[in-house]
């Protein structure tokens, strides 16, 4: 019987893949958002450009202006899964605090929900600002999030092994958009 994993590496969706996938992803969030007092929070780093990608394919299918995009710097992991920081960093942005948060609707934009704790402390941290509608959205959730969050738009579900690492190469991080699998342990 063939293994999923003949390689350490599987690129799992290409560039038209995903294509598809955030225009799936817009119309729901299209579906999900009021049509005024809305803006997107990207979750650096390729929460960032996906949010871009995603602020287009609305923009495109409503024929409305695009959304405003606020980036958001949020670490804990290296792209390995080796936790960097004891706790999840979050450094504000400042632009945030000029918005009246109150009536914003806001939805979150990150690459992978893995244990959640970008999200949560991201979430929080809205909460904290003011914010009263806050939505989420990732491009892949991998089902094995550990913390009271989850993500209201999800681009693909992936059950891949704790220990194996989802990684979205997103431009312009990476040369090709793309989501690949790396088998834990083995050479990158």
């Amino acid at each position: 019987m063939p293994t999923l994993f003949a390689s350490p590496r599987l690129r799992l969706y290409d560039s038209d893949e995903l294509d598809s996938v955030l225009q799936a992803m817009a119309r729901q969030a299209a579906a999900l958002l009021p049509s005024t007092q809305v803006a997107l929070i990207g979750i650096q780093r390729r929460g960032e450009p996906l949010a871009q990608r995603l602020q287009q394919h609305l923009s495109h299918q409503t024929g409305q202006p695009e959304l405003p995009l606020y980036p958001l710097k949020v670490k804990r992991y290296a792209d390995d899964l080796k936790v960097l920081h004891a706790h999840t960093e979050l450094t504000e942005n400042p632009l945030l605090g000029e918005l009246d948060l109150a009536s914003t609707t806001l939805l979150v934009v990150d690459d992978v929900l893995f244990e959640g704790h970008s999200l949560l402390r991201t979430c929080a941290y809205l909460a904290q600002l003011g914010a009263r509608r806050v939505y989420t959205a990732v491009l892949v959730d991998r089902h094995v999030c550990q913390q009271p969050i989850h993500a209201d738009i999800v681009g693909v579900h992936l059950q891949v092994a704790a220990t194996d690492i989802v990684e979205c190469n997103v431009p312009p991080y990476e040369k090709e958009f793309c989501i690949e699998v790396w088998r834990h342990g083995a050479a990158r």
